[in-house]
């Protein structure tokens, strides 16, 4: 069982995914993730002008996921990331969340690794696309022949099950591509 979080380090989801939906923030959490910590590592890892890659780092430090300054170094607060993904999670788990009836649910409409059918009524759908969404990788974006192919391996109607997706939330397409932008996942604590 992972342990609980510390309440310093549990962040308001939403917050969390406002400071990321800037691509520039992004791009310099995504820099620092990979190990770079100085301004000059962030700035070329990120691809981002100095002026652009300062905003972009003085927000994230205000907004709590990021430690430091351009003169002493900047570290990204991975344990307040997995603190709050895991606070959310486990507000999730109260009356009328997700709970192992669901893989009872799921159950009924997977014969041999494959979707059977695709339930009718809301509630065991929204079951079984989890269950789908769960073979798209979160982070990764997908072209639009892959998704099908992935689907059609699973249910023959791959461009119904794609739009429930879609519709339901679980992925998000522009031009073309797709990407996991809902459902349950596990939070592996960090290393």
């Amino acid at each position: 069982m992972a342990p609980e979080p510390k309440p310093d380090d549990v962040l308001d989801p939403a917050q969390v995914v406002g400071l990321l939906a800037e691509p520039a923030r992004l791009r310099a959490v995504a820099a620092l993730a990979l190990g770079a910590a100085s301004f000059a590592d962030i700035t070329a890892a990120a691809g981002l002008e100095p002026p652009a890659a300062l905003r972009a780092l003085d927000r994230l430090v205000a907004g709590g996921l990021v430690d430091g300054s351009a003169e002493a170094g900047y570290r990204l607060r991975s344990e307040r990331l997995v603190a709050t993904a895991s606070a959310s999670a486990r507000s999730r788990s109260g009356p009328g969340a997700q709970d192992d009836s669901l893989d009872a649910v799921v159950r009924n409409f997977v014969v041999d690794g494959r979707l059977a059918t695709v339930p009718a009524a809301r509630a065991k759908r929204l079951a079984v696309l989890d269950w789908v969404a769960a073979r798209f990788e979160p982070g990764r974006v997908y072209p639009e022949p892959e998704v099908n192919f992935l689907l059609g391996s699973l249910h023959p109607d791959y461009a119904a099950l794609r739009r429930y997706l879609v519709d339901e939330g679980f992925l998000e397409r522009r031009d073309g591509f797709y990407w996991r932008a809902g459902g349950t996942f596990e939070v592996d604590p960090p290393a």
